[in-house]
């Protein structure tokens, strides 16, 4: 019997998604992957054979070829357990200095992209599935924990997939099987901090070292950033087989104390603003 698992992984040509590409396939078992060039992973396709692997192009912010692809995804293998949801763009630039445009075209990729696939995924899990089940898999970042400077409009998509997964992680019924988890990925070195990137000019108001969105926009482009994608991608798989997994996993050592702070801050002001909220609701009738 064939115990290999079928995963769909979208924004497969390059980064984390290529990296679970390659690595499913060396656990053995078998991957849709789609991506807007499928000739980028040729290497691939020279390699596996059909039954193993099918390429498929795919545009994430035109819903209609979401559901498409996940149609012929599922006509080739018969199922889908596994949606790796990872097809992204960075735009480096402070919140003066960004466009409408630049941001508009951000969020079609990061998050109306991201929600396209979260919606067919839900719907193939439970009608199309038997048994019915699967794992849904956001790929998130630090980004979506906390607000960083030159990366205010980034971390605005990344937030708000967040608070979509969130709410389909309760919306869900337990019976359907269906298991979703955010991964937040601190600083790895992949090609989204490169030919995936989109640059602006410093806001000359912001020019200078003494900005935190200067030395960001240098932390990010240098060889300071040290995190092993490769690694990191290993720990989504290990993640994949959990059979109950974390609402979030947060990958990346730099990242974790940023992420404690705010959390210790959050719940200092909360307790220390607490008692403004009293006696806030309604009286009721006399």
């Amino acid at each position: 019997m064939d115990s290999s698992r079928i995963w769909l992984s979208t924004g497969a040509s390059s980064g984390f998604g290529r990296l679970m590409t390659e690595l499913a396939l060396k656990k053995g078992d078998k991957v849709v992957a789609t991506l807007r060039k499928p000739d980028a992973i040729a290497y691939l396709t020279s390699v596996f054979s059909a039954e193993r692997l099918l390429p498929i192009a795919l545009d994430v912010t035109k819903r209609d070829q979401v559901k498409d692809a996940f149609a012929k995804a599922f006509d080739h293998f018969g199922r889908i357990d596994i949606v790796f949801n990872n097809a992204g763009v960075l735009l480096l630039a402070e919140i003066e200095a960004t466009s409408e445009e630049d941001a508009r075209a951000m969020f079609e990729v990061n998050f109306w992209g991201a929600s396209h696939v979260t919606q067919e995924s839900l719907r193939v899990f439970r009608e199309e599935n038997k048994p019915r089940g699967g794992r849904l898999i956001q790929a998130s970042s630090g980004a979506g924990a906390l607000g960083t400077p030159a990366n205010g409009y980034y971390c605005a998509t990344k937030h708000a997939l967040e608070g979509l997964s969130e709410a389909a992680m309760d919306e869900v019924d337990p019976s359907w099987n269906i298991k979703v988890t955010i991964v937040q990925f601190g600083a790895f070195r992949t090609k989204i901090l490169g030919e995936n990137v989109n640059i602006t000019p410093n806001h000359p108001a912001y020019d200078g070292k003494e900005f935190a969105s200067w030395q960001i926009r240098k932390f990010l482009m240098s060889s300071r950033v040290t995190g092993d994608a490769e690694k990191a991608i290993v720990q989504v798989e290990r993640l994949s087989r959990l059979e109950n997994p974390p609402r979030r996993l947060l990958l990346g050592k730099t990242l974790l104390p940023i992420v404690r702070k705010k959390v210790h801050g959050y719940m200092s002001e909360l307790d220390s603003y607490e008692s403004w909220s009293d006696d806030l609701d309604i009286e009721a009738a006399k």
